[in-house]
């Protein structure tokens, strides 16, 4: 890996190649960088030896599974590549790279359309503003169609799309393209793109095309508008300022045309990349927040401004540490230097600045604004923290990261694993923004995630980095059982040993308490049962609750009161009370017309409209009673739901299947109800068996 120098700011650019998985932006970035000398060796993601996907993990599955960070020097242009994995799963990485750069390269795939990952970058890229271009890739795949993907992108978002290349060919033929800034066409010899006339049959496609680029790029500049309203000639440097003004400024944009695999298209794209994306020092002042009185506060992006500094990732590592990468966005950030973490209030001494370069890294004397590093082992800065001078400090808003959707039960794998797993945990969840470890209502521990792949990663990354290796399963519903009826019971408890025995004996009424909890009271008359061992049997009561009767889940919202019942002046003990109260309740409750109820989510589901039909039959499937219906106003839709909680752990991935990966969701508890008898019948079949099976 060839060393970095720094750049002047205007010289700086930083990208985020984000897009569907499979698009190959991994890819695209190993050949630029290759192309550009940054690396010597050309890797293949197929072989797990490229320069960027450096975990064990990415390297076997053949995807990314996390954002990696690598520089070129493009003839004094030092371009920041920050490559994103484009799985669903780990969009985490996909918004921290938003947020470690100033522009995106939207990566598409020639033979494909606008797919789901693709609607993921673009809604993060407006959300933050962020300057964008596209590249359609795999040109020369079979039934690769780069006019047709044009086309669609056009369809989706509308003119702000503007193509900028046309592809000559395509598929097996693809051999190069034709600028349409400049009317010149481009065909790749093998070694290198070499100037070529424009193809005669090309000709009218390529004026009604770059028509389409004027219509675009002309809305960055009023005299520019009007003398192409007018239909006067522009000149190409009026349309490249038109085209550096626009794509800065999120007015469009352009669509450019490669093949990674075979180098060609890394010519224009760098040259697009230098020309048209913003430098640092074009960008607007960040807006960030006094942390005492939250008031808005401007920071222009100045190496000689106040440091402010962003914390877009952590890893942890069991050799190194805990690595954090940091983007520097006004000041000038230096080796050994301190900074505050006004949101922590924790001092923070920076070590060894380093400089990124995928697997490897070298040390930085000093990072500047725009410029991305990571520094090792600091002790309280977490993804998301900003950093900035104690004389004044400075509080950046936080990225927003999307909930989990998948929830799984897990444990260790073995006893030597119960000690480690905590541990291991915490310091995973300090790399997983969208993953959490909580701990259920029945006791289970439950790992939150974003689907399926992102458990099995987890659970590779906790064996690998700290040896801690977990299993996974569906988590037990956390059922509750109550009762519809009222009953009076009596509950004796009587053994006789050689010495002291042990006498309870109560009579307790049952009765119905909706949504007020457990209730105990007593209206003993005369003695019969003394007070001192009420205590007893109210405990014996709410222990006999909690084990639950008919299922073994809580019983809840029943109120039992103490009447009667009988004592020995030597045998009877608070023990004793205990378990005849709990007997009482357990026999008496079968009286009761007792019910099992199950957990119903409130859902909010957001879906295109095209795949509402088929969302709908699938949440009915699920038992699901469906409230309304919104329309989001970007062609989404939002459909709001009551679904038991049982039909809802596999959902996140059903739902990606629907919807091709466009679909999201959130859940939260909303209330409880009765379970419907044939499938509670199942729920206490199978605890009985288990309790069977504990007997034996």
């Amino acid at each position: 890996m060839a060393t970095t120098k720094s750049a002047d700011l205007p010289h700086l650019r930083s990208v985020v190649l984000a897009g569907h998985s499979g698009a190959g932006k991994t890819t695209l970035a190993e050949a630029l960088l290759f192309r550009t000398g940054a690396i010597s060796r050309l890797g293949r993601v197929e072989d797990g030896t490229t320069s960027l996907d450096t975990e064990p993990e990415s390297q076997k599955r053949h995807i990314s599974l996390s954002l990696s960070v690598a520089s070129l020097d493009d003839e004094g242009n030092v371009v920041t590549l920050v490559d994103t994995p484009g799985y669903p799963d780990f969009v985490a990485e996909v918004v921290a790279g938003f947020q470690a750069t100033d522009a995106a390269l939207v990566c598409m795939d020639a033979t494909g359309g606008v797919e789901a990952g693709t609607e993921v970058a673009v809604s993060l890229g407006r959300a933050t503003r962020t300057a964008a271009l596209f590249v359609v890739n795999k040109c020369d795949r079979e039934n690769a169609e780069p006019a047709a993907v044009l086309d669609a992108l056009r369809a989706e978002f509308g003119n702000k799309i503007a193509p900028l290349q046309l592809a000559i060919g395509k598929a097996d033929t693809f051999s190069g393209y034709v600028d349409l800034v400049h009317r010149k066409a481009y065909h790749w010899d093998g070694r290198q793109e070499v100037e070529v006339p424009i193809p005669p049959e090309m000709e009218a496609e390529i004026a009604t095309r770059r028509d389409q680029l004027l219509e675009a790029a002309s809305e960055a500049d009023d005299d520019v508008l009007s003398k192409y309203l007018e239909g006067e000639e522009i000149t190409d440097a009026e349309l490249d300022a038109c085209l550096h003004r626009g794509v800065r400024d999120s007015i469009l944009a352009p669509v450019l045309v490669a093949s990674a695999t075979k180098g060609i298209g890394l010519r224009g794209l760098l040259d697009a990349i230098v020309r048209y994306l913003p430098a640092p020092s074009e960008e607007p002042p960040v807006v960030a927040h006094d942390p005492k009185t939250n008031d808005p506060i401007e920071v222009s992006r100045d190496p000689d401004g106040p440091l402010l500094v962003r914390v877009f990732k952590t890893t942890a590592d069991p050799f190194v540490g805990r690595l954090t990468y940091l983007r520097v966005l006004s000041g000038t950030l230096r080796s050994q230097a301190h900074l505050w973490n006004a949101e922590k209030g924790e001092d923070e001494r920076i070590g060894q600045l380093l400089r990124l370069h995928g697997k490897d890294s070298e040390p930085a004397a000093e990072l500047r604004p725009g410029e991305v590093g990571a520094v090792a082992k600091l002790t309280a800065t977490a993804t998301g923290d900003t950093l900035s001078s104690k004389e004044r400090p400075l509080i950046l808003d936080r990225p927003v990261y999307p909930d989990p959707t998948l929830v799984v039960a897990i444990e260790p794998q073995t006893k030597a694993d119960l000690d480690k797993m905590g541990p291991a945990l915490q310091r995973m969840l300090e790399e997983e923004p969208c993953a959490r470890v909580e701990r259920s209502a029945t006791g289970e521990q439950l790992l939150l995630s974003m689907g399926e792949t992102h458990v099995a990663v987890i659970g590779e990354r906790l064996k690998r980095k700290f040896g801690s290796a977990i299993v996974t399963h569906t988590p037990r519903i956390p059922y509750h059982e109550t009762i519809r009826g009222r009953t009076k019971v009596e509950g004796k408890y009587k053994k006789q040993t050689g010495g002291h025995g042990m006498f309870g004996h109560v009579w307790i009424e049952i009765e119905p308490n909706p949504g007020e909890g457990v209730a105990f009271a007593e209206h003993v008359v005369g003695g019969t049962v003394p007070k001192n061992f009420f205590p007893g049997v109210e405990k014996g009561i709410r222990q006999a609750a909690v084990e639950g009767v008919l299922a073994g889940y809580p019983l809840i919202d029943f109120k039992a009161t103490l009447y009667d019942g009988s004592f020995h002046t030597v045998d009877s003990n608070d023990l004793s009370f205990q378990i005849a109260a709990s007997m009482a309740l357990k026999k008496g409750v079968m009286d009761c017309k007792p019910v099992l109820q199950e957990p119903i989510m409130a859902v909010a589901i957001r879906v295109p409209e095209r795949f509402m039909g088929d969302v709908n039959r699938d949440l009915n499937g699920r038992r699901g009673r469906v409230l309304g219906m919104d329309v989001t106003g970007d062609g989404m839709q939002v459909i709001t739901a009551h679904v038991p909680q049982a039909e809802l752990f596999s959902y996140a991935t059903e739902l990606r299947s629907i919807t091709g990966g466009r679909g999201t969701f959130s859940s939260t508890l909303d209330h409880y109800e009765d379970v419907p008898s044939h499938i509670g019948d199942k729920v206490i079949e199978a605890h009985r068996k288990e309790q069977e099976a504990a007997a034996h």
